[in-house]
Order: C-alpha cells, then structure tokens, then sequence
C-alpha cells in the first residue's frame, strides 16, 4: 500500500503484524509435512501442535482447536448437513449453509430475537456483526438455547482475541481479521461427537495438508494481543460525533459496538459513489451494501434491521486497525465533508 493511503478496512482484513511474519519466516524452515513419519515430519508436527496449544490458551479455549483454509470452511463443517437456524444478520457464509426458512429476526439495533427455539438445532449466531459492529448478547442467548436443547455455533471472526470467547458449543475463527494470515481459518469445538468425519488430517476432520507457517502465524498474533482496543474505542466515539455533527448518522448507535468497526450513512449519496471518492481521496472503506454483478443490492444486514433500500444504499462501514490515529479520523472526515459538499452542490 502507497504511504500515502490510508487504509479503514481492517474488517475485511488487517495487515499481519509483525509478530505473525516472524513466527510465518520461522515455520517455513519447517517445511516437512507435518503427517509424515520421519524425522522431518515429526519436527513440524511439533511445531504445528505447540502453535495449537497456543492458541487455545490465548483464547481461554481448552476443548478441541481444527484448521480449516478459512471461516468460511469452518461454518460449512460446522453447519452444512446439520438442522440449523441462523440470524438474518450472520455473514453470507452462514446464511448460505441454512435454509430461507430458518432465519432469526432482528430488532432495530441488530440484536437476534431467538422466538421458540428448536430442540436439537444449531443456532448460528455471530459475536460481532461484521457490518454493524453490534455485539450479540451471548451469554443470555447461549443460555437460553442450551436450555431449550439447542446448540450456539458463534462466528466469532471479527471478535476473536478483541472480546472473551462466548461459552459456545462451536466457536468459528479468522485469522486474517486478527493480525494472521489470510487462508486460514479454526473451529474450537467442545466436543468432537458434534462433528461429521470426512477422513484425513486434523483428527479424521478436515482433509489437506495442514497449512503450518499459517498456524504458526496465528499464533503470534494473538499472543501479540489487543492492547490498542481502548485507543480505538475512543477514536470510534469521536468519529461517531464528528459523523452526526456533520449531517451523517452512525448505525446501530444506541447498541453495543467493537470498538473497531463503524457504520455511518452519508444522506442522498450512494455508498458506490462515496467509495469511489474516498478512493480517489486516498482513502480505503468499504461499503455497507454489496455490489453483485454490477448491480448495487441493499445490504441484507441493514434490510433485517429495518432500513428501507435507499438509505441503507448510503452506507459505509470504517473499520480501524492497531496503527489508526487521531489524524486518520480528522483525514477521514475531512474527505467525508468534502464529498458531502460536492455532492451538494451538483
């Protein structure tokens, strides 16, 4: 990325820190197959099964940690196949590996209303909307289904290392979102008798050949922690200010949020159009609604929380990383009264 850039979508995905590259460098050396017998594969095998062992630690996770090639493999093993529901807010991943029929709804802030639960099911819930930063109450709703008979399956890529683990049955992560590298993704599962085996590595789980410069990778990361989390919490709440002083409005403002991810909407101007003008300002966000073969579609987050097509069209989602500073904020909204005037004044 160009010096003179500024990147605000470090929910999509973060730049791996420094620790991750080291860890990455030094597992390379390791470069045996880590299934193989010999002396070689042994010693990686070593490494990789250290590195998971760290990473449960880390998290505060003792059951069981598998490695999948990212979140969106770890949802399908842990949802495809099985009688599950899913918010109607959860990530496309997880509402692609339901049915239509067994969505929860949302109340105006993004919160999962969980109704009569269902014996038996899988009930995917995310920890932290990935477009919203809303935070899911999960300790009441876990509770709530693992009393009806139920089972939680939280994503919790986006919250992962930033907030405590939910007591959950099966928790889905991203290393790419946490400072690891892309192409890597982890169930931690409580019990492996959940899971359907397939064969093959990762204890009869998951085939392929285990990814261990990744793992290594993750590892570091989370060990290298979150310690920025309150510098970021104060620059969202200034951002968020200077947004409705300035004619925006913040989503989901009156519902918990990480502090790292935002959502604001710019009146009468297409979140397309504010892309392409932040970009050419220097400026990397992302939309809160997707572009699907050139089509601009409503995001179905901000649609299930009750915006109409239009104004959820107007929305931009800023996400900040360990390096965001106070003169990121002030550029951003500079750009962000810029744009507004221009756009005004046509």
């Amino acid at each position: 990325m160009k010096p003179d850039r500024l990147y605000l979508d470090h929910a999509a995905t973060t730049p791996v820190v420094p620790a991750a590259r080291d860890a990455m460098a030094d597992a390379l050396g390791r470069w045996a197959n880590p299934s193989s017998p010999h002396g070689e594969g042994r010693a990686a095998r070593s490494v990789l099964e250290a590195a998971r062992g760290r990473i449960g630690k880390a998290l505060g996770w003792d059951g069981e940690v598998l490695f999948t090639s990212g979140a969106s493999e770890a949802i399908a093993l842990a949802l495809k196949g099985f009688d599950s529901v899913a918010g109607a807010v959860e990530h496309d991943a997880v509402l692609a590996a339901v049915s239509d029929e067994t969505r929860l709804s949302v109340d105006a802030n993004g919160n999962v209303q969980l109704g009569k639960i269902a014996k038996d099911r899988r009930y995917a819930i995310q920890q932290v909307n990935n477009e919203t930063g809303v935070i899911q109450p999960l300790a009441e709703l876990g509770a709530a289904i693992r009393e009806s008979g139920g089972l939680l399956v939280a994503d919790c890529s986006q919250g992962a290392g930033k907030l405590s683990l939910p007591d959950a049955d099966i928790i889905i992560l991203s290393a790419h979102k946490l400072g690891g590298p892309p192409g890597l993704g982890a169930l931690l599962v409580k019990d492996l008798a959940l899971l359907r085996p397939t064969g093959g590595q990762e204890k009869g789980y998951r085939r392929g050949t285990e990814n261990l410069p990744a793992v290594a990778g993750l590892a570091a990361a989370l060990e290298a922690g979150f310690g920025w989390l309150d510098d970021a919490a104060r620059l969202r709440a200034k951002l968020d200010m200077a947004i409705e002083a300035a004619g925006g409005e913040v989503v989901a403002k009156a519902a918990p949020r990480l502090a790292t991810i935002g959502s604001y909407r710019m009146p009468e101007i297409s979140a397309s159009s504010q892309l392409i003008a932040f970009d050419l300002a220097g400026i990397s966000v992302s939309a809160g609604s997707a572009c699907s073969s050139g089509t601009l579609k409503a995001s179905h987050v901000l649609t299930a929380m009750g915006w109409d097509a239009k104004a959820a069209g107007e929305v931009v989602r800023v996400s900040f990383g360990p390096l965001t500073s106070e003169d990121d904020i002030e550029r951003f909204m500079a750009a962000w009264k810029a744009i507004r005037e221009r756009a005004q004044a046509a």
